[in-house]
């Protein structure tokens, strides 16, 4: 017994500092900065409080973008229909993979009310509504510019 443990530890230690440890994360963009999430009900009962403001948010993933990964969708872990949308730039410096659906993630990014100048947002609302209904009214009105994210 003594001896299968020794064999097995040092596989461990050396596979750890190369990523597959507990708590590897993908960072995307800048990652997150805000140590404390800004729980997703709060935006629902209070949305113009947050615009404009920076803000981080913690969940599951609900949705992505399946053309270019240039959005994704981050539902609360206790009510998924309770989604927010973070739009990355076309310009494909973060691009969201669709592994990540069903994964936990924090993203954060600017807040913002989507008007008729963004074309970019409002496809992007449409896509959203398609794959998630329930989030559509919220995502019509709403979503996040965002700067960064990690996920397993």
């Amino acid at each position: 017994m003594h001896r299968v443990i020794r064999n097995v530890v040092p596989v461990v230690l050396l596979a750890m500092p190369f990523g597959v440890g507990l708590g590897a994360e993908t960072k995307y963009g800048a990652g997150v900065k805000l140590s404390t999430a800004t729980p997703i009900s709060e935006l629902y009962a209070s949305p113009e409080k947050f615009v404009g403001k920076t803000v981080r948010i913690d969940g599951v993933v609900t949705a992505v973008c399946e053309a270019m990964g240039c959005w994704l969708a981050i539902g609360a872990a206790n009510n998924p229909d309770q989604a927010v949308r973070f739009q990355a730039d076309h310009d494909g410096k973060i691009v969201f993979p669709m592994s990540l659906m069903g994964k936990k993630a924090s993203a954060e990014g600017v807040f913002v009310k989507i008007d008729g100048s963004n074309p970019e947002a409002k496809e992007a609302a449409g896509e959203h509504a398609h794959s998630q209904p329930k989030a559509a009214e919220f995502g019509n009105k709403y979503q996040f510019e965002v700067t960064g994210a990690i996920a397993p």
